[in-house]
Parts: structure tokens; sequence; C-alpha cells
């Protein structure tokens, strides 16, 4: 690709940026100590930044690189870790002295923070620590695990420059192949010379480390590294790492991420490249999805070594990249390259650097030397130049399949770990490990029609800093070190999954549902044949016996939870569901058909609320729809519901008695009254809340508004308020018109004429016959505010007769 086209699709992708990816979501989470999930951790009291990890061959001992301190524990129990023994390494006072005047913190950074910490060989240890921001490194017996003392029993140390960074918050990458230390860091208190070095060589086996003059590393920061035996002793030794690049004038403060390498048996030229590395090579490596912005900052690579047979060139090297576009800096992807890829990318063309621009053109000339060929170091001195500006290659490492493995669009993963595993099924799967920056492991499964997060694991109550991860096999564990302890963490909880269905729907390749036992168990730890649908996940086939063709819900074993229960009349009810996945859709049922949205209301959460009437009596069962199966959860029977409606009139006689009855007894919990008849029979375990949150699921939380029977006590002290009110008005409205009346009749007594309208009362007159000898009276009936048409039609059949008052 020219940098025109590469320009070009970089500003394309800005102006059309699509994310095509779909959020992926952990099937089950476990928040802190959540007892559905076990873990180990060990938290030693004074021991701070326990984050450098090493693991012995056998996985029996993990040693720990911490804050001014050396740990050698013990994990041969799995979901034990006991302390072994413990070194202190701590600086001198006069160390730091230094560093606190040289402008550091004396309480965070002029400590002996161990970085380094390597097996040398099958007897010793290899430790390196910042030393208060002056690098020391030490070497470690470890059959005794202690210091090694010169003959005058002093502690045996070296200087750390180049093999140690001065930061302890400074990334690195350190191996040892065959004796040698082979380290990505940088060499200076400022940080701002790169290094790619090998030290501890045998008598005549010179130190290397690039040339700081040729510029070959831009602001690196190294994330890993590895070894691969070659073949005819051509082993090399490969860097992972994110630079600022040259290669593109079109943009500042360009990221990419490279893979470089070094040939083991390389020692340098003769007069060109002296004490330099003769064969590094790098190449840019690229995580990009179709209509997305590239993921360019590394952040961690995991080796995957081919299964025991295969050729080492299947050697997988998966990587969790971010990306330093705003576009999608909350996201990350994950992209696994093959070693083949990246060797014929090294065997390819390369491009020139040009001295005078210290920019990248594409190479013209006649080829003097293969870059990167081991055995350079013997070459001409005229090969040796070539190779010194012909070392970045021209084409670029591309992922497995073209695309990433796995793209998070809310989650921004920091470590790996990978491994192979052969499932129930018969199939072999990937499975990576992942821990986000806000203390979360993911466990997620590699499929053919995408990636699946298995669960989710809350390591922290409190983001930290987590330095890394590692996988025991062997003994199906992963460590992580953080700032405030080691985290053992077992690669399988499949005894957590309670039903076959559960089981399979998990779709978790280290567990199988063993129809004998009825159990879901390790694939690992069982010789009996186990059922399991990774790929697919489907329920029917592989549960078959389980389930039954005409079986409406499984038996109450098979149950989260069963009860039979009653309530009194007018409470609310909440029936939880106990649901595990956030993948299910929940459903309610009364007696076998969907509850009716007018009668029953259900949350998000599940919940279903409703009154408790004499219809809402029945069978609610909560049905969990996943991947196609309806599985049940839960089951309430309502078989009779006590307490008959209340009667109004008695409502304030009863309400007083129970007020009475709450004083002489004191205030009681609000609640309607459940009578349990069963007790819950599935066995007694804790559920991952779907919410997150620290509610035990299958518990019924009525109303607090209830009490010993119907209770309504607030609403009828409100409405017996507005009632007399209401009468009230009634009467003096009524009092006021039968006084206004009879001032009318006086006046129709007296002066026998017809009245005039009254403007205040706003009321046309009624002509009403009198029976008497007066003749035709007209008689004014006014109508006061508040009356009914009842009491004025008595009151005219009143003045009809001629008792008529007198006027006052």
């Amino acid at each position: 690709m020219t940098l025109r086209r590469l320009a070009s699709g970089i500003v394309l992708h800005v102006l059309l940026q699509t994310v095509t990816w779909a959020k992926l979501t952990p099937r089950t989470s476990f928040i802190n100590g959540n007892p559905g999930r076990v873990l180990a951790m060990f938290n030693p009291t004074g021991t701070w930044n326990t984050t450098t990890l090493l693991l012995s061959d056998d996985g029996n001992k993990l040693y720990v690189g911490a804050r001014d301190t050396v740990l050698s524990l013990d994990v041969s129990q799995r979901g034990v870790i006991n302390m072994r023994k413990q070194l202190k390494w701590k600086t001198t006072d006069e160390k730091a002295k230094e560093c606190s005047m040289k402008g550091k913190d004396k309480e965070t950074e002029c400590m002996n923070f161990v970085r380094v910490l390597q097996f040398l060989n099958s007897t010793h240890l290899y430790a390196c620590g910042t030393y208060a921001f002056n690098p020391l490194c030490t070497y470690i017996e470890a059959q005794t695990f202690s210091f090694v003392n010169a003959s005058n029993g002093e502690q045996i140390t070296e200087d750390g420059k180049g093999r140690c960074p001065y930061d302890p918050y400074q990334k690195l990458t350190a191996i040892t192949v065959g004796g040698e230390l082979y380290t990505g860091t940088v060499s200076d208190f400022q940080g701002n010379k790169p290094v790619i070095s090998r030290y501890l060589g045998e008598e005549g086996r010179v130190d290397m480390k690039v040339d700081d003059s040729l510029g070959w590393l831009q602001e690196p920061m190294f994330v890993s590294s590895s070894f691969i035996p070659g073949d005819r002793g051509n082993d090399k030794v490969y860097f992972f790492f994110s630079e600022l690049d040259k290669e593109y004038d079109f943009i500042k403060k360009f990221t990419v991420s490279r893979v470089a390498q070094v040939c083991t048996n390389d020692i340098g030229g003769v007069r060109i490249l002296q004490k330099r590395w003769t064969t590094l090579v790098k190449a840019q490596i690229l995580c990009l999805a179709q209509n997305e912005l590239p993921y360019n900052v590394l952040q961690d690579i995991f080796t995957l070594l081919p299964p025991e047979g295969a050729s080492r060139d299947d050697t997988v090297f998966y990587g969790v990249f971010s990306s330093q576009w705003s576009g999608n800096s909350a996201s990350s992807a994950v992209c696994a390259f093959q070693l083949r890829d990246i060797k014929k990318v090294f065997d390819g063309e390369y491009k020139q650097l040009n001295r005078d621009t210290q920019r990248w053109r594409a190479r013209d000339g006649v080829l003097l030397a293969r870059p990167g060929q081991c055995g350079l170091h013997n070459d001409t001195d005229q090969a040796l130049t070539f190779v010194k500006e012909n070392f970045l290659a021209d084409t670029n490492v591309h992922p497995m399949g073209g695309l990433p493995s796995l793209i998070s669009s809310d989650q921004r993963y920091r470590k790996i770990a990978v491994q192979r595993k052969m499932s129930a099924d018969g199939k072999q799967y990937t499975i990576l490990f992942l821990l986000t920056e806000t203390g979360f492991l993911h466990k997620a499964v590699l499929l053919s029609g995408g990636p699946h997060i298995i669960e989710e694991i809350q390591l922290f109550k409190e983001p930290q800093a987590v330095e890394n991860i590692v996988l025991s096999v062997k003994k199906g564990v992963v460590f992580v070190g953080s700032s405030e302890g080691v985290f053992q963490v077992p690669v399988s909880n499949c005894s957590f999954y309670w039903s076959c269905a559960d089981c399979i729907l998990a779709r978790d390749p280290f567990c199988g549902w063993d129809p004998v036992k009825k159990v879901c168990a390790d694939v690992s730890l069982t010789e009996s044949k186990l059922a399991q649908d990774v790929e697919k996940g489907n329920v029917e086939v592989m549960c078959s016996s389980s389930i039954g063709p005409r079986a409406r819900f499984p038996s109450q074993q098979q149950l989260l939870l069963d009860k039979q229960m009653t309530v009194s009349l007018n409470s609310v009810l909440k029936l939880s569901c106990p649901s595990i996945s956030h993948l299910a859709t929940l459903q309610w049922e009364r007696d076998g058909k969907p509850v009716s949205s007018e009668d029953c209301v259900q949350l998000q959460d599940g919940k279903l609320h409703f009154l408790a009437t004499n219809q809402s009596q029945g069978e609610y069962v909560c049905l969990a729809i996943e991947n196609g199966f309806r599985q049940p959860l839960a089951r309430y029977v309502l078989s009779a519901i006590e307490g008959p409606v209340p009667d109004p009139s008695t409502e304030d006689k009863e309400e007083g008695q129970r007020v009475g009855e709450d004083k002489e007894e004191g205030q009681r919990e609000e609640k309607p009254i459940i009578k349990q008849t069963s007790s819950p029979s599935f066995k007694e375990r804790s559920f991952p809340s779907v919410n997150k949150t620290p509610n035990p699921p299958g518990t019924e939380v009525p109303e607090k508004s209830s009490t010993n029977g119907p209770s309504y006590y607030k609403e009828l002290v409100a409405v017996s308020i507005f009632l007399a009110l209401a009468l009230t008005l009634l009467l003096v409205g009524t009092l006021y018109g039968w006084r206004q009346r009879n001032r009318g009749k006086a006046r129709v007594q007296g002066c026998q004429k017809s009245p005039k309208k009254n403007p205040e009362a706003g009321s046309t007159p009624e002509h009403v016959p009198l029976t008497q000898d007066h003749g035709p009276v007209s008689v004014v009936v006014q109508n006061s505010q508040g009356t009914g048409g009842k009491e004025h039609e008595n009151n005219a059949q009143h003045a009809s007769n001629g008792h008529l008052p007198s006027a006052t």
C-alpha cells in the first residue's frame, strides 16, 4: 500500500466511521465477594505493588517481585496461596535521599520496585529493581530462596542500567534465553533512550544493544517478548511494542504497533555495528476492522505455542489493542498473528531510511544483504552498512482471518492470557482470559460465529494497577498481580451451573453435563462421557434425556426456586426470578399462560409486581428464554388467599384498634401475611445478580404499606377529611338557602309584587300557584352553592301550602 492510499484510507475512516461489531455481553457476572465464584487472594500486611510474577515449571511455586521485597509463594494446592519465604531488598537511605533531591517523590518513587524476575538457570533467579531511580540487579538461589553473597558476605549486585527502567511505572519486557537476559526498556534517568539489549553472556560473548544514533526506536512502549527456536540454531527473540512512526508525514505523533526480531547468535560486526545488533528488523502489525479506525496501540501480547507435533510456524501471538483515536477510545480489540505470516513479512522487501529527512522511502538499487538474516555479523562492512539503513519491512503483518478475533465496544482490556482446550464434544477451542482496566476478568471462547464471553469476575472493588497475568495450565488457574495483592482464579466453575440446560447454555469448553450423576462436571476431572455443544449451545439435543419431550418444567430439584404460599388480600407482592444469565429474556406465566400487563407489572430486573386478589391466585412460573430454549427458573403457587375484603363502614374502627395494638406492642414491620407451606427444594447457593444488586434472588418483597390485613389507613384518613368538609359545606349551604327563601316569602306576603332577580344568587324566579285566597304569587327560590335539586323541590312544596314565616 502506498503512502497516498494509506492516507486516503485513514481520512476515510475518520469521516465515515461505522461500528459494525455488536456489543459483547458476558453471560454471567460475579461481583467481588460473591460465593458463587470462589477466589484466592494473597495480600500480606505491609507488602505492596505485587505486580511482577514468575511461575515455576511445575506450577507449584509463584515468585513475586514487589516493592522492597521478593516473595516465594506456595500455590501447589488449587484455591490456596501460602507464603514460603520473603526476601527484603530495600534501598539505602543515601540512595533514597539522592532520589528525592532529583525531584522524585520519596514516599512513592524513591523505593526499590522489583520489575525484572527471571529464571537464569535451573538453580538461580535473576532480579532487577528500580532501587530509587538507580537500577540494580542481583542473584537469588532458588532452593534456599536467598540472595547470593560474595566471599565477604555481602550481597552480589550489578548495575541495572539498560536491564531495568529507572521509573517504577515505565513499561518493559524481559526474557532469559540460555542464561542470557534480553530486555526492552530505557537506559537513562529521563526515559528518553530506548534499548533492546542482551546481557549476562558467557566469557567472550559481548553484550548487545541497538545503536542509539540510528533512531531505530521512536519512543517505544514495550509490552512483551518471546523466544522461538529456529532451524539449524537460528533461534530468535521477538519483541512487541508500540512507538511513534515516521513513515507517514500527514499526521503528527501517529502511533503504530510493531514486532521486532533479533537472532540469539548475533555478536555484532567487526568494524561496523560493533556490539550492536546486525539482525534487528521490525515490521508494523495491523489490528483493523472494516469501517473502523485502526486499533494502533498495543497493550499486551500472549504467545500461544502450537499443539504438540505441529510446526513452530503455527505459533500464534494474541494481542490486546486500544486506539489513540477519540472515536473508539473506550473500546479495545484482540488480534491474532501467526508466526509464519511474520516470517513472510521479514523475508520480503524493506524500506530505506533517508538520513537527511529521517523519512522512509521505497528502496531502489541493488540488494546488498538480506536484513534480519541470522549470521550477518560475519558479513562485509558494505552489507552491514546496508542493514543499518534498511531495517523496516515494506509490508505489514495482518491478523489471522484479516479481522480482529474480538472487539469490545465498552471495555478497555489491558492484559491477556490464552489457552487451547479440548471440549467434551471433541473439538478444540481457544479461550481468552482478558483483564479490564476496571478490575474485571473476562473469560471468552472464540467460535465460528463470533466470540462468546462466558463470564466476568470482579477482582477489585476499586480500580487499580494491573501489571501481570500468568496462566497455569497444569493447575487450571490464572494468577493476577496487582498493586495490592495476588489473585488466583480457577479457569473453570462448572459446579455453578445447576441444570443440564444451564450447563449447555454456558458454552464453556471446560464443562460438560454428566447425565448419570446429573451434574455439570469439569472435563479434565472426569472420565465419564459428558454432553456439551460449545459451538451452538443446543439444549434440546444435549439434554433430551433430562428434559423429556412433554415436560412442562423440570422437577423441583432442577428449579432454582419452588414455593407454595398464602398471602393476605390487597397486599402488593413482588415475585423474584433468580436468573443467572444476561443473555436470557425473562417471561412470567400464570397457570400456563402469559401474565396480563393489566394485572401485573414486570420490571427490568425480572421481578413481577401485582396486587393480591381472589382472582390472582394460581401458579406463577418464571421462564428464561435463551438461544431458543425456554428454561423454567422459579415457581410460586398461591393456593389460598386469606382475609375478606374490608368493609368501609368498619374501616375506621378496625384501623383504630390496630393503632392501639401497635402502641401497646410496639411498631410492627408492615408486610402481608405470607405462609410458606413448602420449603425451597433447591440446594442453597448464591447466584450472581443480573443487575449486580446485592439482594439475593428468589425472595418475595412486599410493599411496606401492607399490615396484617387490608390497610389503606392513610388513604382512609384523607377521604374521611374530605367527606367531612363536603358535608359541612352542604349543611351551611342548605341553611343559607333556607334563610334566603324565607325572606323572599315574607316580601311576597307583604308587598304582593313580583320579586326582582337577586344579583348575588344569580337565579331566576319560580312561579308557584297558592291554594289560598291570595291569588297568583311569585315565590323566589334561592339556589345556594352546593345544594341539590331535591332540597329546592321540598322547599317549593312547603311554600305552596301557605305556611310562610314572617319576615325577620
